[in-house]
């Protein structure tokens, strides 16, 4: 992110994306909360993202370490530890102004944000509608990571054999070509009613605030995460590359809102892997989260998160008092670069 003297009303601030089209999300999120305190912003990204980003990313954890400050997608009362570490241990200036997704209130804005999803929207919540509360498992592990065949397989018969109803927003290896080969014979008819399938984009915020979600298969993408806490939804963890091992375990042991399906190894995000967890712990965390012993505790637990994510950005919330707090931040940076150019400054001094 950068910073420009726009004129003396406004700061115009630049946002500079992870690129991958899932991480472009939290960064208009973030560039309209800023626009809605009347600053002017701009989003720079490229023509086509690169599927390859190692250098960059190596890059960036530099960039971090010289920086002035970060601003987290996250609220304090989530960690207050990690928040109290970086400031008062780390001496970093640090502002967190998350949830950003909460930014997108009503039904057109969940519905549009991010890719056109290939589901209408009113098509999917007309579906949800007719389920019960907590009723349907949600599963969708993000916009980059891919699983081949064998392991889309052990998901479906999971399904199955949980008896759970569900939405699987389903997206495969770009080079295999059957459509329908992974699934078991029959399945999407004898599914018909009891499950929904979306191939590729979902409208995610649309459907984990829905009632009748009862639980979200997840990835355990920062993103994901924090819709996953905004929306109340207990979790069933699945981490498959990058800091999410450390998400879960934040989920599972700190928050203790989720249940590890059990994956163990980095399969990475484009290659596919093998068929590391099987239909049986599938199913095992499934009913788990959704009809376990501790089931209802742990739907406490994710309600109560949910509440103070939304008091987070009320007026007056630690988060919007971090965003204020910013933007004052930004301004005073702004009037000190000017006065260092003012000769008259210069010659009063």
């Amino acid at each position: 992110m950068g910073i420009e003297t726009h004129n003396q009303q406004r700061i115009h601030t630049y946002f500079f994306p992870f690129m991958a089209h899932g991480h472009m999300l939290p960064i208009v999120d973030m560039a309209n909360l800023f626009a809605s305190r009347g600053q002017h912003t701009t989003i720079v990204t490229t023509p086509l993202n690169a599927p390859e980003f190692s250098h960059t990313i190596q890059r960036t954890q530099e960039s971090e370490l010289r920086s002035y400050g970060i601003i987290v997608n996250s609220f304090y009362e989530l960690e207050p530890a990690y928040a109290d570490h970086y400031r008062n241990v780390l001496k970093r200036r640090a502002w967190h102004i998350g949830p950003v997704s909460l930014c997108n209130r009503d039904i057109e804005d969940k519905a549009k944000r991010g890719k056109k999803p290939a589901i209408d929207e009113h098509e999917c919540l007309k579906w949800l509608d007719s389920k019960e509360p907590n009723s349907v498992i949600y599963i969708s592990f993000g916009s980059i990571a891919r699983f081949n065949s064998s392991q889309l397989r052990e998901i479906a018969l999971a399904l199955v054999a949980s008896g759970h109803q569900f939405v699987w927003v389903i997206r495969r290896l770009e080079d295999e070509k059957d459509e329908e080969g992974f699934l078991p014979d029959g399945f999407e008819k004898r599914m018909e009613g009891k499950g929904l399938i979306i191939r590729e984009w979902a409208p995610q915020l649309l459907i984990l605030d829905h009632r009748a979600v009862g639980a979200f298969l997840t990835h355990c993408g920062w993103n994901s995460t924090l819709e996953g806490i905004c929306a109340g939804v207990p979790m069933v963890t699945w981490p498959v590359a990058a800091e999410q091992f450390y998400n879960e375990k934040f989920i599972t042991h700190v928050l203790r809102t989720g249940v590890r399906v059990g994956a163990r190894r980095w399969v990475g995000f484009q290659e596919g892997g093998g068929c590391d967890v099987g239909k049986e712990a599938i199913k095992k965390a499934i009913c788990e989260v959704m009809e376990g012993e501790g089931a209802e505790s742990i739907r406490n637990k994710a309600k109560a998160l949910a509440a103070m994510a939304r008091k987070a950005i009320e007026e007056g919330g630690s988060s919007y008092c971090d965003l204020n707090a910013l933007i004052e931040e930004f301004g005073a940076l702004k009037a000190a670069r000017e006065a260092r150019k003012d000769p008259s400054v210069e010659c009063a001094k």
